[in-house]
């Protein structure tokens, strides 16, 4: 049967199966690094890949995200690509063994081509996986952890506290770069070590991944307090007269610039934080912590370093997002007074041009009146010339009577015609 599949369906399956570890039992050394990568470091990383030391090889797998195989007998690596970041992943299980032809690395050796890798370390660690809690603390003189910060406690086993490793670590950086932690098996199943350990992990890396917010909140800070007098400023200069809405307009346009740019610069990392965070707490729960007395807890030390500065990181977020919406209330209320203050001064306008149009039509009424005067002053005149020259020829003509008479005949005349005419003229207007 030939299935028509959605083009999205093995890369979803494909997720179900990433972040495999091997089978680890004890002893066995688990080496992580992780990078924060750029888009032209993922094309390098590409090309180291593909010319692996001789005698490595790939194991088969379809999604590209999680790579995985041998670099020599007892010796493998698994690689796990992240949103921005990279985790190399070295396994050395002594005693497991490989082809016979197969040719032997060192750790050491396998470190230099793990440092080959591209991106900006973030976090390198070293877990010494033990028989036994014996084991590990003959080994804890050797490691050097700094007593006030040493965190020992139990992690992994069932819910009524049965079970588990012990795990000890300070959680410090090296000589060498790297943060080492040792790790009493205890007879666990190496399935369950493997996924135990592999999440220990993953609570270190996003840990350290949702830190990376801390710096840039604490870094743009000043300058939401720089915003926020300046809304303060704006909110007291609106009452003065002399602050006109062109200077207001100017200062409330950059203010929102630079919020707007702040906002670009950090939404990201802030929002990467959140996540980060919650993943952090989620790895936490799943690693089922009991605490050993005399020492803090990994719960401790996480809650204690690392809910502080996601608090942080969140209280910048919301900050920035009310100044925001802030002196976006600010525009919209200097929107408005300007339309306000537009709408008055059309008001003003309208009232002057009615005024003006008032004194044109009377004027215009004058102009009107004066006109049926003169014109009927000029009929008149012309009616007049017309009867005295009849009274010449008939002595007996009232000539003087009938141009007396005529004149209110002639003014309603003219009056009617004027009318009459500008009606025809304007029509309905």
């Amino acid at each position: 049967m030939q299935l028509n599949e959605h083009p999205l369906r093995r890369q979803v399956v494909g997720e179900m199966h990433l972040r495999r570890w091997p089978r680890l039992s004890a002893p066995a050394q688990v080496i992580q690094i992780l990078r924060i990568l750029t888009p032209e470091d993922r094309a390098a990383e590409a090309a180291l890949l593909a010319d692996l030391p001789a005698g490595a090889y790939l194991a088969p797998g379809e999604n590209p995200r999680h790579v995985e195989g041998d670099l020599a007998p007892g010796l493998s690596f698994a690689i796990e690509h992240h949103s921005e970041a990279s985790g190399i992943t070295l396994f050395h299980r002594p005693g497991v063994g490989g082809a016979p032809d197969a040719p032997a690395m060192s750790i050491e050796d396998a470190l230099a081509w793990a440092g080959r890798f591209p991106g900006q370390v973030i976090r390198a660690t070293w877990l010494h996986v033990l028989r036994d809690e014996a084991a590990a603390e003959a080994l804890l003189p050797e490691v050097g952890f700094v007593g006030s910060d040493l965190v020992s406690c139990r992690i992994g086993g069932d819910e009524a506290g049965a079970g588990g490793v012990r795990l000890w670590s300070d959680f410090r950086i090296g000589p060498d770069g790297f943060g080492v932690a040792l790790v009493a098996a205890d007879d666990m199943p190496d399935g369950d070590l493997s996924r135990l350990l592999q999440r220990f992990q993953e609570l270190g890396n996003y840990r350290n991944l949702a830190l990376l917010g801390l710096p840039v909140a604490q870094a743009h800070w000043g300058r939401l307090d720089a915003a926020e007098a300046a809304l303060r400023q704006l909110g007291q200069d609106v009452a003065r007269p002399e602050v006109t809405d062109d200077m207001l307009l100017e200062r409330v346009s950059a203010l929102s610039l630079d919020l707007m740019s702040i906002t670009a610069q950090t939404r990201y990392r802030m929002s990467a934080t959140a996540a980060y965070a919650q993943l952090v707490e989620e790895r936490l729960a799943g690693l089922n912590v009991r605490r050993v007395p005399g020492y803090p807890s990994l719960v401790h030390f996480t809650q204690r370093r690392l809910l502080p500065a996601a608090r942080t990181c969140g209280a910048f977020d919301r900050r920035l997002g009310e100044l925001t919406a802030r002196a976006a209330d600010f525009t919209a209320l200097l929107r408005t007074r300007v339309e306000t203050r537009i709408e008055n001064q059309n008001g003003q306008l309208l009232r002057s041009m009615e005024r003006s149009s008032s004194l044109q039509l009377r004027l215009q009424q004058l102009v009107e009146g004066l006109s049926v005067v003169a014109l009927s002053y000029y009929g008149l005149s012309l009616i007049g010339y017309m009867l005295k020259a009849w009274e010449k020829v008939d002595h007996d003509f009232p000539a003087t009577t009938l141009t007396g008479g005529l004149v209110p005949v002639v003014l309603g005349g003219m009056y009617w015609g004027i009318h009459r005419m500008k009606a025809r003229l304007l029509g309905d207007h």
